[in-house]
């Protein structure tokens, strides 16, 4: 690479990184690891165990931060290493994208827009990538679980999201590594946002592209056991969300506005507020 990333001081600038988590996409790793190169270096790649050529790929990114899972543990379990591991390295925020060759890294610059746009107010941001789902190349079977997705996470959060479901997002990772995440395979996409959200992140959806190409692309998600463990997933959500986080927001909510009361009490008067 004759010429800088293009992005590069705007990474560094927020103290951010990509992370990609890969297993078994060797026909695809390289195309996606060299086209972020050319936005930034701040690269994280953890190899979930991969048993094809990945770990041979990797070795000519010697530049690059790349963990070494030595069995396949799961999505969820490859995320969780590479925001720990970010986190360390100095790191505030990841961007996760897929390694299957359906996120473009020029689509970067959306999540860095939303960031520069959000800081230094509160609360923690985190963006998801909102797929165009009536594409005729997004697979139906895609269309119709994100729309069950979307529709749980409504239910338990109060916010409403266009797609749940895509793994081009934006962390904060301070915020995400201080949640308490059971799960390691695809459900953990399900867990950390509707956990982060519980614990006040603010949660958005902003658009970008994706390619879904037959020839090349790889998944890894197994439709009866993954949709079992989502499942299952929400079910507890539901019930935590009914019986713990709506009452617990109803209390801070009459908190709040009693305080509001006093203030306008005291203002009143000369009586000192403590």
């Amino acid at each position: 690479m004759n010429h800088p990333p293009l992005y590069q001081s705007r990474f560094d600038e927020l103290q951010c990184c990509v992370l990609i988590p890969t297993y078994n996409n060797e026909v695809t790793l390289k195309r996606v690891v060299d086209q972020v190169i050319e936005f930034t270096v701040n690269i994280i790649v953890v190899n979930d165990g991969s048993t094809d050529n990945t770990s041979q790929i990797l070795k000519n990114y010697s530049a690059l931060r790349v963990i070494h899972i030595s069995v396949n543990k799961g999505k969820g379990n490859a995320l969780k290493t590479g925001f720990r591991e970010a986190y360390k390295m100095g790191y505030k925020y990841a961007i996760s994208m897929d390694s299957d060759g359906q996120h473009f890294p020029d689509d970067l610059h959306i999540f860095l827009d939303a960031l520069e746009s959000h800081l230094p107010t509160k609360p923690d941001l985190l963006v998801i990538g909102s797929r165009k789902m009536d594409d005729p190349t997004v697979p139906e079977k895609s269309s119709i679980g994100n729309r069950f997705s979307s529709f749980w996470f409504w239910v338990e959060t109060g916010v409403d999201l266009d797609d749940t479901q895509c793994g081009y997002r934006l962390y904060p990772l301070e915020a995400i590594n201080s949640l308490n995440l059971y799960t390691s395979r695809f459900e953990l996409e399900i867990e950390v946002i509707v956990k982060a959200s519980w614990a006040g992140a603010k949660v958005i959806n902003l658009p970008v592209k994706v390619l879904y190409d037959p020839n090349e692309r790889v998944t890894h998600f197994k439709p009866w056991q993954d949709v079992a463990r989502i499942t299952v997933l929400n079910i507890c959500f539901v019930f935590v969300a009914a019986f713990y986080i709506a009452p617990r927001n109803l209390l801070r909510k009459l908190k709040g506005k009693k305080k509001e009361v006093s203030k306008k009490i005291f203002s009143g008067s000369n009586i000192p507020m403590e």
